[in-house]
């Protein structure tokens, strides 16, 4: 295949204007490019290339096989790709998204001027597509086809425009690797009318593990006594590695590169065996339901330990415990007992044992072979499996004496069906990074001892959103069954489990639930972070006392959330069924990470709200506070020109603390807080924020005002471009952060405002933004010709008021998106525009709770930065510095 230039943003030549640009935008096209760019690939069969550009996962760290959204994909899109082995049919597929909305020309003018051209790709986290992933056992072939025909995936899907309009594609060719696309491609073609065209298994899996580990950071993770821990892979230092792939049997793979690889070693005891004899000795329907038995035996019963030899001692000599495995089935040979003596559950587990140590034991001898440290295992034999990965990692931890780490993959067993997905169009793999790829969190069923409550729905069961299932199947939702402590047996010196029955959670179940990797639009890692790859944003890790507090918080919050949802959409039935749809799978969540609070990898805050926000659109609700902003915006900016002149009346250092002032005690405009919420019952908006102002009397609890007012109020042009980061509607950003932006115009900085992409809370979003400057620069010179200049006024505007003698001449304001949908921000993925920003400006200034207490309070940035914000959480306030509620920060930290 030929590729084209590999991340590189579709050109626009010089003669396509802002307007035709525009005009291609509402179309759902890019411009015209030049005949030399090279932006198309050549196609496999009759199938369409695959546009991998903004690549994004979107699931849980604890799900399974979490799907990818693809944002730049067009219609034309081969959606299904199959991995067809001895013991499952593993399918990777694309389903489209609601349409991407069309670029005003303001957005485009402020592209051109941050010179930044896009096409038809985007910046914010609007869902385009989603990549899906599912499994069938290879025996229920005729289960698999009739999925894959009610979805109509094998001809773009039943959502595609070609679906719709009934056209029927000719010719159509899937990408299939496995054995099984050779031994099944017939019943393919008898039954759908496909032709499969086979791609070589090794070649798959490499490619599926190498886009993976590199794309997507929260891949890898370790599994150690119970205990995950996500592993964040170097890209300069990913190479080499050993995949083990754990499938019917086992093939171990040395992997030197993209597309370097060789096939070292193997065993043909894998998890065709473990199935097989786990079929014969038990009374099992399916390897899941092998798996969960194993979850409720003692192997001890079965297995020889070298305590049973030694008289219940360790044979500390040589490093063995008591609880070691001496012997599998050991004791099976002075039973005299029958094969239906033996508790099945107990069997199950001795046979997991058998199988997973030897693999772990193989694995590592090969890695020690070739000088190798890191072994990432894949294979659905493995499916999330807590006592199969602890039975892994101890075997290689025991015999390299803790040199080399066992590392697991969650898309474990998709490997190979993701390269033959991949293949369609390998452009893209070498392109996405991490940043790339931003963590969402589906809605995936949650289950109760292996079965989801409410009437059944088939064999499909695991296979149909939660949307799906409440809305259209009226499905109750529960949330999941509490977990015991993570345990072994057997090995080790692990102790065997404590919870019996129905109270432990299936890890096997957990495989099922189907995850969505949510593709976005470009992001890009924030250039002015001082150092990346340390950067953490998250202050304040959520340990389980942690979570239980906030679990509380938000839980208490739930019911006025979801009566703010269902009235932004009209209060109908509809609204109704799906706002309590969203309190029963939030709430789900919560009670999974109450149990766990690691189970989604390093979970902090942010992670946490930003849940609660893709929770509320999972379930169609874009925007609860639509109505309640709209309203705070209308009443500050009524009083906005009389504060502007009382600024205006002061000098500029009393102004300038003024100015602080005023952005501080507007920060209590947050819907997010219960505290502040209490307080909007005790006036109109004005004497709330007169009654806050009154609290703002210095010192603040970290006060570096005077450092700020130093370096602002120098002689010289204090800073070239402005990044101010604004958080909430309403008087927030009307009477608190428009003012101090305004000043910063008046001294001859540009200034560019950066609001969030999708709505969370009350915050106010990049697309409301523009408005509200618009309706301020009605009252004000100098918001005016920064908005023109900054391309925010498009139309020539009347009825302008103030005085422009004193304006700059053309300092442009400025408004970006930030890529985010929460009330806080991770830098490293930031919308392309932001980076772009980022590139001329000398001072960011990050404002609100979200974005600079409970992110960032501690990142370190290449320019000066300015802190701001009020504490409106007590627990917050005296785990950040001691201090209390409405406490408040201005933190300046000048370049090193």
């Amino acid at each position: 295949m030929a590729a084209n230039n590999s991340g590189s943003e579709p050109r626009i030549p010089e003669d396509v204007t802002l307007e035709d640009e525009a005009e291609a935008e509402a179309k759902g096209k890019a411009p015209a490019a030049s005949s030399s760019a090279t932006t198309t690939m050549n196609r496999s069969g009759s199938r369409p290339q695959l546009d991998l550009s903004g690549a994004a996962i979107h699931g849980t760290l604890e799900d399974r096989n979490p799907t990818i959204l693809l944002p730049n994909q067009s219609d034309d899109i081969s959606h299904l790709a199959l991995d067809i082995g001895g013991s499952l049919i593993k399918l990777v597929y694309f389903s489209r998204h609601a349409d991407q909305p069309t670029e005003d020309k303001r957005k485009l003018s402020t592209k051109r001027r941050l010179e930044i051209f896009t096409g038809a790709r985007r910046s914010y986290p609007v869902l385009g597509g989603r990549l899906h992933f599912v499994k069938f056992e290879t025996g229920k072939l005729n289960e698999c086809l009739d999925f894959i025909s009610s979805k109509q995936l094998h001809r773009g899907g039943v959502d595609s425009p070609s679906w719709r309009s009934g056209a029927q594609p000719d010719n159509i060719v899937i990408k299939a690797t496995g054995g099984g696309a050779f031994k099944y491609a017939d019943l393919f073609k008898e039954r759908l009318g496909v032709s499969l065209e086979k791609e070589d298994e090794m070649d798959c899996l490499v490619a599926g593990a190498n886009f993976l580990l590199k794309a997507i950071r929260h891949e890898a993770f370790t599994h150690m006594d119970g205990q995950k821990e996500y592993v964040q892979i170097d890209q300069n230092d990913l190479f080499p590695y050993l995949l083990v792939n754990v499938g019917s049997g086992v093939s171990i793979i040395k992997v030197d590169g993209h597309g370097k690889f060789q096939r070292v070693s193997g065993t043909n005891v894998g998890g065709g065996t473990y199935w097989g004899l786990g079929r014969l000795m038990t009374e099992c329907k399916s390897f899941d339901e092998l798996l969960e038995l194993s979850q409720r035996g003692d192997n001890s019963t079965i297995d020889m330990l070298v305590g049973d030899i030694y008289g219940g001692l360790d044979y500390s000599k040589i490093g063995l415990s008591a609880s070691t495995i001496a012997s599998s089935f050991g004791k099976t040979i002075s039973d005299n007992k029958e094969l239906s003596d033996y508790r099945p559950e107990d069997i199950s587990l001795s046979l997991l044992r058998m199988i997973s140590y030897n693999i772990g034991q193989i694995s590592y001898l090969n890695a020690l072979r070739y000088g190798l440290k890191r072994i990432f295992f894949g294979g659905f034999f493995i499916r999330g499996h807590a006592y199969t990965m602890d039975t892994i990692s101890f075997a290689v931890h025991f015999w390299s004496k803790g040199e080399a780490k066992a590392m697991f993959l969650r898309h474990e067993g998709f490997l190979g069906a993701l390269g033959a997905f991949m293949s369609y169009e390998k452009h893209g793999l070498d392109d996405l990074s991490a940043h790339h790829l931003v963590e969402r969190f589906p809605m995936g069923a949650p289950y109760v001892g292996g079965k989801i409550h409410g009437p059944p729905l088939g064999d499909l069961n695991e296979k149909i959103s939660w949307m799906e299932k409440f809305v259209q199947k009226g499905t109750q939702i529960t949330a999941p069954v509490p977990m015991g402590a993570p345990a072994t047996t057997g090995m080790g010196g692990f102790e065997r489990p404590t919870s019996k029955g129905d109270i432990l959670r299936s890890d096997a179940s957990a495989a099922l639930n189907v995850g969505v990797l949510h593709l976005v639009p470009s992001l890009d890692v924030f250039p002015l972070l001082e150092d990346p790859k340390t950067y953490e944003p998250n202050t304040i890790d959520l340990d389980h006392d942690e979570f239980k507090y906030w679990f509380t918080i938000l839980s208490d919050h739930l019911p006025d959330l979801v009566e703010k949802a269902v009235a932004s959409e009209g209060g109908t039935d509809d609204a109704k069924r799906r706002g309590d749809a969203f309190a029963h799978a939030f709430s789900a969540h919560l009670a999974r990470l109450t149990e766990e609070p690691a189970a989604y990898g390093k979970f902090g805050l942010a992670n946490l709200l930003e849940l609660r926000e893709e929770c509320l659109r999972e379930f169609q609700f874009f925007d609860a506070y639509v109505s309640i902003k709209q309203r705070e915006n209308e009443a500050s900016l009524a009083v906005l020109p009389d504060l502007l002149m009382e600024l205006d009346s002061m000098d500029e250092e009393d102004r300038l603390l003024a100015l602080i002032e005023g952005v501080l005690a507007a920060n209590i405009f947050d819907w997010g807080s219960k505290a502040c919420v209490d307080l909007y019952n005790q006036g109109t908006i004005i004497e709330i924020y007169r009654m806050s102002r009154k609290k703002m009397q210095r010192p603040w609890r970290i006060d570096d005002f005077d450092t700020f007012k130093s370096r602002m109020l120098k002689k010289d042009q204090p800073y070239k471009r402005a990044l101010i980061s604004v958080d909430n509607a309403g008087a927030d950003v009307v009477l608190g952060m428009l003012p101090l932006a305004r000043e910063f115009l008046r001294r001859g900085v540009e200034v560019v405002l950066v609001a969030n992409s999708l709505p969370a809370l009350n915050d106010i979003t990049a697309n409301e933004l523009p408005e509200i400057v618009a309706e301020a620069a009605k009252h004000c010179g100098i918001l005016r010709k920064a908005a023109e200049a900054g391309g925010l006024i498009v139309d020539a505007m009347a009825g302008i008021q103030g005085d422009t003698k004193d304006e700059p001449a053309s300092v442009p304001l400025m408004v970006v998106e930030n890529g985010c949908g929460s009330p806080c921000i991770d830098f490293r993925q930031v919308s392309s525009e932001l980076a772009a920003a980022a590139k001329d400006a000398d001072l960011l200034i990050l404002e609100g709770m979200g974005r600079s207490l409970h992110t960032n309070l501690n990142a370190r940035f290449k320019c000066d930065a300015l802190k701001l914000a009020m504490v409106k959480n007590q627990r917050l306030a005296e785990k950040l510095f001691n201090g209390n509620i409405y406490d408040c920060i201005c933190k300046f930290e000048p370049v090193s």
